[in-house]
């Protein structure tokens, strides 16, 4: 009868594991735990990036098409009409009391500009129009009206920075240049018979 455990045992392979076998299969499983969470963390950092970019081109587009909405065409005798004192800069805009699609100075991308700047919650409304930002600002949104060189007279470049509250260093020197999480987008605005 001992014989017969005996041979059973062998047959179903009850010898068990040695030291060296269960350190280097612990090494596999923590490599590979480790690996997981560190892509984790890079693909949450990416997701925040995205969302954050997403966000601040929406509202980029959003002042774009406000300033595409404003009057700039021919009225019916074929005079132009141009929209001068619309208020862009408040929630909801108003129709004075603002620049409207005058030409802005020439760094209103670079510096926050009376008339040419919002500032704007998490959300997206906007708290504030004054150059400086309020503490309840996440984002500021600057915008530039550019007569076209070879047709002043009938064609805007219309260019929307937004960028999340924070020194922008170098970038807002010469060139504006676009970092991380923020959005520039550009357009042109020419006019149309009524």
């Amino acid at each position: 009868m001992r014989l017969e455990k005996f041979k059973v045992s062998k047959l179903f392979g009850e010898t068990g594991s040695t030291l060296p076998e269960v350190l280097i299969s612990t090494l596999i499983l923590v490599t590979g735990v480790v690996t997981m969470a560190q892509m984790f963390s890079i693909s949450t950092k990416s997701n925040v990036s995205a969302r954050r970019t997403t966000l601040t081109t929406v509202l980029a587009e959003q002042k774009l098409e406000q300033l595409r909405a404003l009057t700039w065409g021919f009225d019916p005798a074929g005079l132009p009409v141009s929209d001068f004192g619309t208020d862009t800069s408040v929630e909801p805009e108003t129709s004075t009391g603002g620049t409207g699609l005058q030409p802005s100075p020439s760094n209103t991308l670079q510096a926050n500009t009376t008339g040419y700047v919002d500032h704007l919650d998490a959300n997206g409304q906007i708290v504030s129009n004054a150059t400086q930002a309020p503490g309840t600002a996440v984002y500021t949104r600057r915008w530039s009206i550019e007569p076209l060189p070879t047709n002043p007279n009938n064609t805007l470049i219309l260019q929307v920075l937004v960028t999340p509250l924070r020194v922008r260093g170098q970038a807002d020197l010469g060139n504006v240049g676009r970092l991380a999480d923020e959005a520039r987008v550009i357009t042109v605005k020419t006019r149309k018979a009524q």
